[in-house]
């Protein structure tokens, strides 16, 4: 079982108990602003994704953690890699995400797991280049890119919802 510990944060594989506080981070339309075409997510379309998550870390080595807080056991949000097969001009890639819940907003949670998440893909996958894909006006991914070194490549348009992303590029052979 993989898992990443961190000063505050285990990263680690999906449980069962996790889905009822993903679903509620996912029901919040602030949460989801950015996400996707923007809609928020009930239980069952939690459970699709946490189940895509995990066929992903069987199929390609890699997928998305579940962030936890070492001091309560909360689940904080998730962060991870994935092929990101909607945007197939960029292939192939990896990318890495993350959602945390708003009460986890500003406290340097997301930055945490990210430069972890990194150091995972460089690490431990052997990852060479690793891409961020946000929505243009996102600052707040925005400032979490910039923190983990990552530069800005080229700008380019969903394929399905037709809005601009921001293609953000690091190449983890010259990581620090």
């Amino acid at each position: 079982m993989t898992e990443i510990h961190t000063p505050r944060l285990l990263l680690r594989r999906w449980h069962d108990d996790d889905l009822v506080p993903l679903a509620d981070i996912n029901a919040d339309p602030q949460v989801m602003r950015w996400i996707g075409d923007g809609s928020t997510l009930d239980l069952e379309q939690t459970a699709e994704a946490v189940e895509r998550w995990e066929e992903e870390w069987d199929e390609e080595g890699f997928g998305i953690f579940a962030v936890e807080l070492l001091a309560s056991g909360e689940l904080a949000g998730l962060v991870g890699l994935t092929v990101p097969e909607y945007l197939p001009e960029v292939l192939p890639a990896v990318e890495i995400r993350w959602r945390l819940g708003q009460s986890f907003w500003g406290q340097g949670y997301a930055s945490e797991a990210a430069q972890a998440t990194l150091e995972f893909a460089l690490q431990d996958r052997g990852l060479d280049r690793v891409i961020a894909v946000p929505r243009l006006g996102d600052d707040a991914s925005e400032n979490v890119i910039r923190k983990l070194g990552m530069e800005p490549e080229r700008e380019t348009t969903h394929p399905e919802y037709g809005f601009a992303l921001q293609i953000h590029a690091i190449d983890l052979t010259e990581y620090v």
